[in-house]
């Protein structure tokens, strides 16, 4: 039987290649607009990162979604992204008790 090949994405924070249901997408709808994508299936341009909040800093200082996003992303959308961010950390422990 053949088995099937699992996606991957590359993290912008941490730089690893991981499944893609493992990491978060973080996207810039057609208007413009960003958000956390956790269903994985909003339109528009899409980023991925681990669900930790180190790996959103990382991808932050290292300007890696601006290069993703091929554009300037405004702070007020780090401090939107990092409290999603931190709900989704906190879900993701709460699950695991």
């Amino acid at each position: 039987m053949k088995t099937k090949k699992l996606p991957e994405r590359f993290c912008l924070g941490c730089q690893q290649s991981l499944p893609k249901k493992a990491l978060v997408r973080i996207v810039r709808s057609p208007e413009g607009e960003f958000a956390v994508d956790v269903t994985g299936k909003m339109p528009g341009r899409g980023a991925y990162i681990c669900p930790k909040a180190d790996c959103l800093a990382k991808a932050q200082k290292s300007r890696g979604l601006e290069r993703s996003f091929k554009g300037k992303v405004p702070q007020e959308v780090y401090e939107k992204l990092a409290e999603q961010v931190a709900s989704l950390e906190a879900a993701a422990a709460e699950a695991q008790s």
